[in-house]
């Protein structure tokens, strides 16, 4: 199969991931992109769950007025990012 890329930019984007991965080729660079997207496709779809009961809690506590207000929000993420 042969790929022509008419988009400079994505180009570009390609020959970036070639440099900064160190691969042998645009192909070994695509290989690498696609077990990437499988891995992250398979790990969403094994949570999908638990993400979605979390983002449930999430919407029904900001529903009964539990969230943080946008004013304090910078503040709050500092605190918790401190803690870490």
């Amino acid at each position: 199969m042969n790929i022509k890329i008419h988009d400079a930019a994505l180009e570009a984007r390609i020959q970036k991931q070639l440099q900064a991965t160190g691969s042998a080729s645009v192909e070994e660079v695509l290989v690498r992109l696609l077990e990437t997207q499988e891995e992250q496709d398979r790990w969403l779809l094994e949570n999908r769950d638990t993400i979605n009961s979390q983002i449930r809690r999430g919407i029904a506590q900001l529903d009964r007025g539990e969230g943080i207000p946008e004013d304090q929000l910078d503040a709050h993420l500092a605190k918790l990012k401190n803690k870490a």
